[in-house]
């Protein structure tokens, strides 16, 4: 099946791995330490990741090492990109009405 990244980082484990990995070169063996659940289960989140290409496996010896492709994750910060963008512009929009608009509005008096 073919996936994208969108997929894969919409589940929270696969997303706390690439945190994992942000930082250094992982076995898997040390990946599945920090959570509570199988190696396998573990396997089969980096199976996802390396499928969407968000994950590379580098050989050292015999030891595999997961490492995060961080090209791939400028997917998901250019589409977020062009919605910051589209918003920042609307809210920029909103406040230069209520500015311009602010005199032109008198406020009540509360009568006692």
């Amino acid at each position: 099946m073919r996936r994208d990244v969108f997929q894969a980082i919409a589940d929270p484990t696969r997303r706390e791995i690439i945190n994992l990995l942000a930082s250094q070169s992982l076995n898997l063996n040390a990946i599945a330490a920090n959570f509570e659940m199988s190696r396998p289960a573990i396997s089969q989140h980096i199976k996802i990741l390396i499928e969407c290409n968000l994950v590379e496996i580098k050989k050292d010896g015999r030891e595999r090492y997961c490492e995060v492709n961080f090209e791939k994750l400028s997917e998901v910060s250019e589409w977020v990109n062009q919605y910051k963008t589209f918003w920042t512009n609307k809210l920029d929009a909103l406040e230069n009405y209520l500015s311009e608009n602010k005199t032109k509005v008198e406020p009540k008096t509360i009568k006692r």
